[in-house]
């Protein structure tokens, strides 16, 4: 769309919209709501040529669906589909719900995917092309404002083909959109969130995975990034649960995992050295706290000062490195 285009369209909306304190942002884009059968996660995932599309696009409750609300977006649909799927609607319902008592429906596109798996899409007629959408099995592809017409298709292969969590799923989808040409414009900002329920009485322990990629040249590829460390920090959470179990080989395996993720990573190196003096293998801890401050000298004046109730065996692992002790 040209830029006297895309004014004309703009005070469309505007006039559209003046008895309102709201205006429709445009979020073109492209973007999949999935869910995962076994593990019960819902997801989002979204990229486009504009800042911190996260912050507007993506909407999931763990349990109840996952929402995209994109072209000429309206963030409330995010919140308003939640709230009817949650008093018990299904998701496609709650979606020409919303759709129908929207004024401006023309010019929106929205995903839907509840916890039953029930999917729906809307792609208005006034998106600007190349716009539409696919439904596939547990995922709903779309995009508006697109280099391509494949690149939902790409998506929704993509997604169906690929094994793994479903947040790798979901990044390997974006992945595919984007090499099928993407948002006309380029990239600029991503984002993923997945949601599961895995405690009803701490719903923000829900939210697993929320990466946000708010301005980059490549905002896919820095996800992809992001997922990775992510991934290593939520194995080394799990190695610090093995540990205080008393797993002590669960333990170490989950932080060598983590570690062959993020090889670089001087902070997991130094908390799996403290595992190691806590566990009674003070060669192996050694060896990971002294690497651990090459990588990051600042490491040095922490465990000078950290309390020993917190890393067991500290004042006998400072003396074997020659640190000394004190604030």
């Amino acid at each position: 769309m040209t830029g006297p285009a895309r004014l004309l369209l703009l005070a469309l909306v505007g006039a559209a919209t003046a008895a309102s304190a709201d205006r429709a942002p445009l979020r073109a884009t492209f973007s999949i709501v999935a869910r995962d059968t076994a593990s019960g996660e819902l997801g989002v995932g979204v990229q486009s040529h504009w800042f911190s599309v996260g912050a507007t696009v993506p909407w999931a409750e763990a349990g109840v669906a996952a929402v995209a609300t994109q072209s000429f977006a309206d963030p409330g649909y995010g919140p308003r589909i939640l709230q009817r799927v949650r008093s018990g609607e299904r998701g496609t319902t709650a979606l020409a719900a919303a759709i129908e008592a929207d004024t401006l429906r023309d010019l929106r596109q929205v995903l839907v995917i509840d916890a039953r798996g029930n999917a729906g899409v809307y792609t208005g007629d006034d998106c600007i092309p190349h716009a539409g959408h696919r439904v596939g099995r547990d995922h709903v592809c779309a995009g508006n404002l697109l280099a391509s017409g494949e690149v939902w298709e790409r998506m929704s292969a993509a997604f169906t083909t690929t094994g793994g969590s479903l947040a790798a799923r979901i990044l390997s989808a974006l992945e595919a959109g984007q090499a099928a040409g993407g948002d006309a414009r380029g990239s600029q900002s991503a984002a993923l969130l997945v949601v599961r329920e895995v405690d009803p009485e701490q719903p923000w322990r829900n939210r697993i995975v929320d990466l946000r990629v708010e301005d980059h040249e490549r905002p896919i590829q820095e996800l992809r990034r992001l997922l990775t460390i992510h991934t290593a920090y939520a194995l080394a959470d799990s190695g610090d649960g093995a540990f205080a179990r008393r797993e002590f080989a669960t333990a170490l395996r989950h932080y060598d995992e983590a570690l062959r993720l993020v090889p670089e990573n001087d902070e997991i190196l130094f908390w799996r050295g403290s595992m190691r003096m806590g566990i009674g293998d003070t060669t192996g801890a050694a060896a990971d706290i002294r690497e651990a401050i090459a990588r990051n000298p600042r490491w040095e004046s922490l465990i000078a000062r950290i309390p020993g109730g917190i890393f067991p065996g500290v004042e006998t692992l400072c003396q074997r490195l020659g640190i000394a002790r004190g604030p």
